[in-house]
């Protein structure tokens, strides 16, 4: 499973790091990405649709720390 830890990132870098690490995929790979509530919440999962991937789930994981699965289109 590809992850991506990016607690320590704020906006837009969150993005940013995710749309890397996509790019780095194959079309219908899946990419877990750990990320804080808030702004990278809100952001990145809309950004990725917006660039043509599905979001699988979303789910909090502890604290303010969720994990986002995000299927690359």
């Amino acid at each position: 499973m590809n992850q991506l830890d990016i607690t320590g990132e704020t906006c837009p870098m969150t993005f940013v790091k995710t749309k890397v690490a996509l790019h780095s995929l194959s079309k219908g790979d899946v990419l877990e990405v750990f990320l804080r509530a808030g702004e990278p919440l809100k952001n990145v999962p809309r950004s990725c649709e917006g660039e043509g991937c599905k979001i699988l789930s979303i789910e909090q994981v502890e604290g303010d720390v969720h994990k986002v699965a995000i299927e690359k289109g």
